[in-house]
């Protein structure tokens, strides 16, 4: 068909043509994951979300386990050590050491009975020489010496405060275990001779073990509950002689390292009651000896 037998165009067909034209479209607005028409499950919810922005913590629906809390190391227990009994070890084992001599007087304030020597002792000739022995340390805090006195003033004690020391067995051992409960026994007459020659106004016993073998022997049996330390009746006074009534006797807790079975306010407190009874003694007789200078 050639130009001359088209017609012309019209303005009907122009408006027509306009349909035709192209046109930049609008952006479509999406809608955010809420507003979706289809439900969303919780397990893709979490990942649309995760794709479109990051999201705070504190926002998210997804609760992180939290990490274990810091457990502190527990601390592990010091085992105590403890020596075990040796059980009895005759004479013989331990005669190659020295005995210990008795620090003793008349008319001594008290007299110490302690159970027998123990190896530093014996070998340095001086009584409670172990460093773990509280006996020096409880005759200060106690009031029964009025300063802290040491091992190597054993001998002193008569002259110097009116104190005595002995033992219920002479011989030495490592511990109270290696002797015998017989020779235990046996020590019991020398230490009522001993009241009665010296005449002491008190004696101290210094352990449970050594008033069991006291009782033991004078009555027949053992002391069971009527145990009780501090001041016994004058029932149990040693070495009564005719018109003298005997020493009065205490029972004090064990001074060893070794005796762990009262706490030392327990300890201190029953040494305690020994000392202020030697207290009040001793100015008695300081008052009594300056009436006689007069």
């Amino acid at each position: 068909m050639d130009d001359q037998s088209r017609e012309p165009a019209t303005f009907k067909g122009r408006l027509q043509l306009d349909a035709f034209k192209y046109t930049k479209a609008e952006p479509t607005r999406r809608n955010p994951p809420r507003a979706a028409s289809s439900p969303i499950r919780p397990d893709t919810a979490i990942q649309t979300k995760s794709e479109d922005a990051p999201q705070s913590p504190s926002l998210s629906p997804q609760k992180h386990p939290s990490p274990p809390p810091a457990t502190t190391p527990k601390k592990k227990k010091k085992k105590k050590r403890t020596r075990q009994a040796t059980g009895y070890a005759p004479p013989s084992t331990y005669a190659h050491l020295p005995l210990l001599p008795d620090a003793i007087a008349p008319n001594l304030l008290v007299l110490f009975v302690g159970l027998n020597p123990g190896i530093r002792t014996a070998t340095t000739g001086h009584a409670y020489n172990h460093p773990s022995n509280l006996f020096w340390k409880l005759m200060h805090t106690s009031g029964v010496t009025p300063r802290r006195c040491y091992a190597e003033e054993d001998r002193q004690m008569p002259a110097l405060y009116s104190l005595g020391l002995t033992n219920i067995v002479a011989r030495p051992t490592r511990n109270g275990s290696e002797l015998s409960k017989a020779e235990m026994d046996d020590g019991v007459a020398l230490l009522e001779k001993k009241a009665r020659t010296y005449r002491p106004e008190s004696m101290c016993v210094v352990g449970k073990s050594i008033w069991e073998s006291i009782w033991r022997v004078r009555h027949g049996s053992n002391v069971g509950k009527q145990f009780r330390y501090g001041w016994q009746d004058e029932r149990e006074n040693m070495g009564v002689d005719g018109d003298w009534g005997g020493a009065r006797v205490f029972v004090a807790s064990s001074t060893s390292g070794l005796a762990a079975t009262l706490g030392p306010a327990e300890k201190e407190r029953i040494w305690g009651e020994l000392g202020a009874w030697v207290r009040t003694r001793r100015a008695e007789r300081e008052v009594a000896e300056t009436k006689e200078d007069d």
